[in-house]
Formats: C-alpha cells, structure tokens, sequence
C-alpha cells in the first residue's frame, strides 16, 4: 500500500451554470478519505440555490470575492480570505460581481449530491 496519492489529472465535474469545478480528491476522482478537496472557478453572475449540506466547507478565495448567505447573514469573501462554513447551516454561494471567483474548497466529510441537500428555488 502506497504512503500517498499523487493527484495529476483532476476530475472535472459536469456543470450546466459554466462553474469550472476540478475535484482532486473526492468522491469523483481518486476516494482517499472521507473528504473532497476541488478548485474551482465561477463566473460573473453565477448562482446556486440555497443547500443545507451534511459536511463542514472550508473555502480559500484566490482571486474574486464570493457572496455567501449563511444563516440569514450576509459575507463577502475576497482575495486571501477564507471561511468555514459549519454543517447543517443554510447556505447559499454566488459570484454577482463582475470578474470570476477562483477558489479552492475542502468538504468533510466528503461532498456527494445527496449531502449537499439543495433547496428548491
């Protein structure tokens, strides 16, 4: 048994809302643990419904800012700021503003669709 992962060809997760989304680890790519790490990039005016997910989010903004609703407040995570957004919360991520957002994100437990728990919009 191998002592690491080496991670050269990230899987990249079909999306329909142009969000470029690179999962290095995870449930898509190479499972190495009960956690997802991925970079992703969105673009001016992207959106997501509001989730109530099953896993902590940690998110590290690289370039861009995010608008991230949590819990009724209001955050604006820009260039080299970070956050963790605790399980069980009410969230809602999107990028209003006019340049891209590139970011990484790690989820723990590991991200699926069915811990995500998007609301209807």
């Amino acid at each position: 048994m191998k002592s690491f992962e080496l991670q050269r060809k990230p899987f990249i997760v079909p999306t329909s809302d142009g969000k470029l989304i690179e999962e290095h680890f995870g449930m898509a790519s190479i499972f190495c643990g009960d956690f997802s790490f991925a970079h992703m990039i969105a673009p001016a005016g992207w959106s997501e419904p509001f989730q109530i997910p099953e896993f902590d989010e940690v998110t590290f903004v690289f370039s861009g800012k995010k608008k991230i609703e949590v819990d009724d407040e209001l955050i604006i995570l820009e260039k080299g700021q970070s956050i963790c957004i605790k399980k069980g919360s009410r969230v809602r991520y999107s990028n209003p503003f006019q340049e891209p957002c590139e970011y990484v994100s790690v989820c723990i437990p590991a991200f699926t669709i069915e811990r995500v728990k998007r609301q209807e919009q």
